[in-house]
Formats: C-alpha cells, structure tokens, sequence
C-alpha cells in the first residue's frame, strides 16, 4: 500500500488547520469488516446515531501517521492520550434532530484537543463542514469565548433564530460555512477540536444503522500536550 497522502487547509479568517489524510489505514476493509460485526447501540454527548467499540489496536496502529501530522501541521508535539474513540454511524432522520443537532458545534475548548474523523463508507460522500458565527465571527470557541457565543447564540434563537429540522451542512442566517471537507473511503479529518463544525450531511442522505450501508465512521478524540 502507497503512503498516506497529507492535504492541509486553512479556514477561515482565523486560519486554523484542518488535515485530509487519504489512505489513512492500511487495512480499512478489516475495519469495516469489524464495525460489520459490531454491536451499536444508542450514542451520548448529542451525536445523531449509534457507536460500537473499536479493535484495541485501532489507536496504536494509526499513531504513527497521526504524530505526523499533530507536530509539523498542528504544532502539537507532545504526548498523546486518547479521550474517547469508537465506531459511528449518524441514523436520525432530520424531523428527529433537536436544536443542538441542528447547529455547528465544538466539541471541546482547549487547544490541547484534536478532533479526528475516519470516513469508512465506500459510497457516502457526506463529510464535514466548518463554520463562522456570523455575528460574533467566531471560528473557534475556547473557554473565553464560549460564553459570549453561548450567550449571542441564546439571544439569536429565542428572537426567531430556531434552525429548522434538519442537518446543518451550508450557509444559514445565523452561520457561514467556511470550508466543506467531501467523505471519501480510508479519508481522516484531523482538526482541532475547537473548531465550528458540523457533519455534512445531505437531505436525502441515506441514513441506514446498517454498518455495511450506512455513514460509518471512526470519530476519535485526542488530549495532546
């Protein structure tokens, strides 16, 4: 198998990193072999679907293309310890998201976390999307800024602002999307953490619970110092 091949964009105004790594594993069939064999079952933390456990060796044998990238490119050299990771397929239908899930997001505020995303579906093309808050400009939101967002985004919503029902994946009234990264078999998405984003995923998406159908991924987080 030829090397990973490393993209590397910056978004936004605030230019931050986002990594596309093509060719992340060397063995994404057995992956996808695995999640096949796995057992789903009903996601925390507002993800729109179900996760499954990992192979143990999952994180170990990814590190190394990962150090590649979290020192050169995100200038994170230390050492890395995983947060969570597992298998992850979004199943809820649009009418069935809330307003959380209607909305970009960050999933952390340090910038010591590294979000990473591996797209496992041969035939799905809905990736991830990044985004600007219009009336703050914010791009990423860390521990001083998230509660003048929250507090902006609060207002913004109690006064007619409520999304309606269904994935966040273009420009909205409330955000601008600032770069859309397509889903493509063995593609990473490394990115810091803290970054504005949402999955992109399109209306008549097929959002099957079948990992041999559906939008499979890994989603992986990272604490690294």
């Amino acid at each position: 198998m030829s090397e990973p091949a490393i993209t590397v964009h910056r978004v936004g105004r605030e230019a931050q990193p986002v990594v596309v790594i093509d060719g992340f594993s060397a063995e994404p069939d057995a992956l996808r072999a695995a999640a096949i064999a796995a057992s789903f079952g009903p996601a925390a933390q507002h993800y729109p679907g179900i996760r499954a456990a990992l192979p143990l060796a999952y994180v170990p044998t990814h590190l190394a293309v990962l150090a590649s990238v979290l020192g050169p490119v995100l200038g994170r050299g230390g050492a890395v310890d995983l947060i969570d990771a597992s298998f992850s397929i979004v199943t809820t239908p649009p009418a069935a998201l809330d307003i959380r899930q209607r909305l970009p997001h960050c999933d952390a505020f340090g910038a010591d976390r590294i979000a990473l995303v591996h797209y496992l579906a041969p035939h799905h093309a809905d990736g991830t999307a990044f985004f600007r808050h219009r009336s703050t400009g914010f791009e990423t939101i860390d521990d001083e800024r998230a509660p003048i967002f929250f507090g902006q985004l609060e207002a913004e919503l109690r006064h007619g602002g409520v999304p309606p029902a269904r994935y966040v994946k273009g420009d909205t009234p409330l955000f601008e999307r600032t770069l859309e990264i397509e889903a493509r078999y063995n593609r990473a998405l490394v990115y810091p953490s803290y970054l504005l984003h949402s999955g992109a995923i399109a209306p008549d998406a097929l959002l099957s619970g079948d990992p041999a159908d559906g939008r499979l991924t890994v989603t992986a987080f990272l604490s690294v110092g």
